[in-house]
């Protein structure tokens, strides 16, 4: 910057008469500058290692964090038969019968190394194994249990030396839940892999949100219907040293809180153990909302729901329609109160109802408040029968499908006496204040 100003200086001292055009130029040349570290700026923002893809889920029976010590003449006989007592340990903790190794092998799917040491004689780790459900099941008796709440979108948040993040980067949190097999939980759980624009989109601001219309948002483009909000908060005593981890379940747009606990880690080696049993409890936090009817899904969420319509709006809408059906009864009693042979008036025949279009509408968003009051605004519009947002651009423009009983240009009139300035195109409209 300082060496443009500079060659700036010594254009004008030397060659005057061409000041105006390298002015012009600098200025062009300034502004490909502030472009491209803006560029920079949001690229550096959504690219790098942040996702962790969850593990397949499935209905399978998961049993972690089995300890196994064993010696034997060489490295792999150690591991085979820590292996084995892995197995067997395994399936005395689901409450299995009595079985041989043989048939106990062929009920096993996988086995999970969570941490393993290895020697020329002696293999210690730490394992998790998977049974098949199939084939355990006439072992175990019971079928899986089946989901029963609505899918539900979770942010797992991490709070560590005061900074608060989520997709952000990866963390134990992230892959504890992204390790964590849901099967067999009643909660549908929409896992995002914190890749590409999660990180913007999906983090702790987002959690504390209020404004329905960005839920909504949000939510649509992961298919889920609420969102579930896990919180852990890890206290490091002294890097490497004990780690307290405080843990917060909270659900929904209104960030409401389920239920709290603490767990603790002896060192840093035991983190991960210790963020598996949270996962583990926090689904059963879930789960216990579940029964007790608090996971329902916010009916404000719901397109075309009241979330966003003024108190005061909704209230005169509500005195309209009893006016409007006062009148009906009032036309209704006069109709029968006409004597017999008395001439009664020919109906006059109905209007056909409009063809409901759909159609294309653009509308500056330069912040959440513009775009939320843009979209109450539609929705009381008469005509209007659904409005879904298709493209979100904070501080641009955004995009949204309008379902309409009528014509382009009555949608384009309404709106102008409401106050917008209305750009007509093909099919489609541009929108601001």
């Amino acid at each position: 910057m300082s060496a443009i100003l500079n060659l700036s200086a010594t254009a004008k001292r030397e060659f005057p008469s061409l000041v105006p055009g390298l002015r012009w130029a600098l200025g062009v040349l300034l502004a490909l500058v502030l472009l491209s570290g803006g560029y920079a700026l949001v690229l550096a923002q959504v690219s790098g290692e942040r996702g962790i893809a969850p593990t397949a889920s499935s209905a399978d029976i998961d049993v972690r964090g089995i300890e196994v010590d064993v010696r034997a003449d060489t490295a792999a006989e150690a591991r085979d038969q820590a292996w084995r007592e892995a197995q067997r340990k395994a399936w005395q903790q689901v409450g299995g019968p009595s079985v041989s190794d043989s048939q106990l092998s062929g009920m096993v799917s996988a086995i999970v190394i969570q941490r393993e040491r290895i020697a020329p004689k002696r293999y210690v780790a730490t394992l998790g194994v998977t049974f098949d459900r199939q084939r355990a099941g006439r072992f175990l008796g019971g079928a899986s249990q089946a989901r029963a709440s609505a899918p539900m979108l979770l942010i797992p948040v991490t709070v560590s030396g005061g900074a608060y993040t989520s997709f952000e980067v990866r963390n134990p949190w992230q892959r504890a839940w992204a390790e964590f097999n849901p099967g067999t939980s009643r909660i549908d759980y929409v896992r995002p892999s914190g890749a590409g624009g999660d990180s913007l989109l999906l983090n702790f601001g987002q959690s504390g949100r209020r404004s329905r219309a960005w839920w909504r948002t949000t939510l649509d483009q992961f298919g889920a219907a609420d969102a579930l909000v896990a919180i852990a908060r890890l206290d490091h005593q002294f890097p490497g040293g004990p780690v307290t981890g405080t843990f917060v379940a909270r659900y929904g747009p209104d960030n409401r809180l389920l239920e709290s606990f603490q767990l603790e880690a002896a060192s840093a080696d035991q983190l991960p153990d210790m963020l598996t049993r949270a996962v583990t409890r926090m689904d059963e936090v879930y789960e216990q909302a579940l029964v007790a009817g608090k996971l329902q899904p916010d009916p404000t969420l719901r397109l075309g729901g009241s979330g966003d319509v003024d108190p005061a709006i909704a209230r005169l809408v509500e005195i309209g329609r009893a006016i409007q059906a006062r009148e009906s009864a009032a036309a209704a009693a006069a109709a029968a109160a006409v004597a017999p042979g008395a001439e009664v008036p020919v109906a006059q025949p109905t209007q056909a109802p409009a063809v409901v279009r759909a159609f294309a509408v653009q509308f500056a968003t330069p912040d959440p408040a513009t775009f939320d009051a843009t979209l109450a605004a539609m929705r009381q519009v008469p005509g209007v029968r659904g409005v879904a947002v298709t493209s979100t651009a904070m501080g641009g423009t955004s995009v949204m499908s309008v379902s309409y009983g009528g014509e382009l240009p009555a949608l384009a009139a309404a709106l102008r006496e409401r106050g917008f300035a209305v750009r007509e195109g093909a099919n489609a409209l541009a929108i601001s204040r």
